[in-house]
């Protein structure tokens, strides 16, 4: 799998500067939580990923990390990880086209076969802490959608951060942060590039831990 820039978003985006257990739903190859390790020193950090061949390589990319004690990845579903534990941290980098028959690797990722939205947040509610904080990217397009079903669950949207490709394009996805505590939300939005491979300074202060070359 392909990193992606979603993915690359989400890992520097995300607040994990006080979440000691922190777990990542379809971790992939294990981009998101890697960041994260290299973002928190002292976090533990679970990756979940239903895909097995996917688990295996994120697994290959953790033990050749310098944080490979720190995280465990286990080839399983979302529905039947059942731990005690509650997690600081929830992040999700999910899949998200409508379902279909592809028997692609890639095509199956990004589709949301094994695992919608509903099951996503209901999922997400008895497995974060109270105080804990929930993480996502999704397209602009679901962000009402996601928000209402997050609600229901008494997950509430505290900070939000709109993305375009470029300042003449529509914003493509939204970054998202849920906690079970209502507070005024804190809105803003990044541009990623100027012109082909030439990023914005807001990018690049975002991300330029994650980059050999910007």
């Amino acid at each position: 799998m392909k990193v992606g820039t979603d993915g690359v978003l989400l890992g520097s985006w995300t607040n994990c500067k006080n979440s000691i257990n922190i777990l990542d739903i379809g971790c992939g190859t294990g981009l998101l939580l890697l960041m994260l390790a290299q973002r928190n020193l002292h976090s533990r950090i679970i990756g979940i990923e239903i895909d097995a061949i996917s688990a295996r390589e994120a697994q290959l990319n953790v033990n050749n990390s310098n944080w490979e004690n720190r995280i465990q990845i286990i080839n399983i579903s979302l529905q039947n990880f059942i731990t005690k534990k509650k997690f600081d941290l929830i992040v999700s980098n999910p899949p998200f086209f409508p379902p279909n028959n592809s028997e692609n690797r890639r095509d199956i990722a990004r589709r949301s076969n094994a695992l919608n939205f509903q099951e996503l947040i209901y999922n997400t509610s008895r497995l974060l802490s109270l105080k804990g904080t929930f993480c996502i990217i999704i397209p602009k397009y679901y962000e009402s959608y996601f928000c209402e079903i997050c609600n229901e669950y008494k997950l509430y949207c505290n900070r939000i951060c709109k993305i375009k490709g470029r300042a003449n394009k529509e914003f493509k996805r939204v970054l998202m942060e849920f906690s079970f505590t209502k507070s005024k939300i804190k809105e803003n939005h990044l541009i990623i590039e100027k012109s082909r491979h030439k990023y914005t300074k807001e990018y690049i202060d975002l991300c330029k831990d994650f980059y050999l070359e910007m």
